[in-house]
């Protein structure tokens, strides 16, 4: 028997920081009014039933809790961390065209396994978000699922994380090369959605 559930990943708003810089796991809040935008917007196509997971970064959470607000019979959202955006390490809070070129060849050449910035690598990151998708049951199902089956399940989260789940729902075992990670991602406060099988 096969059905499928619909995960809606969806990016936080226009994050107050200095535009160029490399700001990945760095916490910092979302505009206000930008938050509130996407919130309406997501409110009123949002169906009922959803599930509500958020990152562990505030940028993240402001939006959830704020669709939340506007749709009180949903749960209130669930902080799970493996939807933090990726860590660059060293390089947080950096202008990007301040990161010498050297360490930006050195990733493309080892795109999976490099760490750029030294503290998590691509494969980490798609490591970290491929579990969250499996005990959701979406890739492979877990033996211990932490997450209530809904109709449709939501992810306030990051550009990078769209990204991961993204490349996992086509390719499940996949080690990208720089030139498979998915150049597209949705605006701030924008989202994309994923239909995945479900194998009971």
């Amino acid at each position: 028997m096969s059905t499928t559930r619909r995960l809606w990943l969806v990016r936080h708003a226009q994050p107050l920081v200095e535009p160029g810089l490399c700001y990945g796991s760095s916490d910092m809040p979302a505009d206000a009014a930008d938050t509130e935008r996407a919130a309406n917007e997501l409110a009123a196509v949002l169906p009922a039933g959803a599930t509500l997971l958020m990152s562990g970064l505030q940028r993240a959470q402001q939006l959830a809790r704020a669709l939340q607000a506007r749709r009180p019979e949903l749960a209130p959202p669930v902080c799970d961390p493996r939807l933090n955006e990726m860590d660059f390490g060293r390089f947080e809070l950096r202008r990007w065209d301040a990161i010498d070129r050297v360490e930006f060849d050195a990733w493309t050449d080892n795109f999976h396994l490099h760490r750029f910035g030294g503290r998590e690598s691509v494969a980490e990151l798609l490591a970290r978000v491929g579990q969250a998708l499996r005990d959701a049951g979406l890739i492979q199902p877990s033996t211990e699922k932490r997450y209530p089956a809904s109709q449709d399940l939501v992810w306030f989260t990051h550009a990078g994380v769209i990204r991961a789940a993204s490349l996992l729902h086509a390719r499940p075992d996949a080690r990208p090369l720089a030139t498979d990670w998915p150049a597209q991602a949705p605006a701030f406060g924008g989202w994309h959605c994923l239909d995945w099988p479900l194998r009971h």
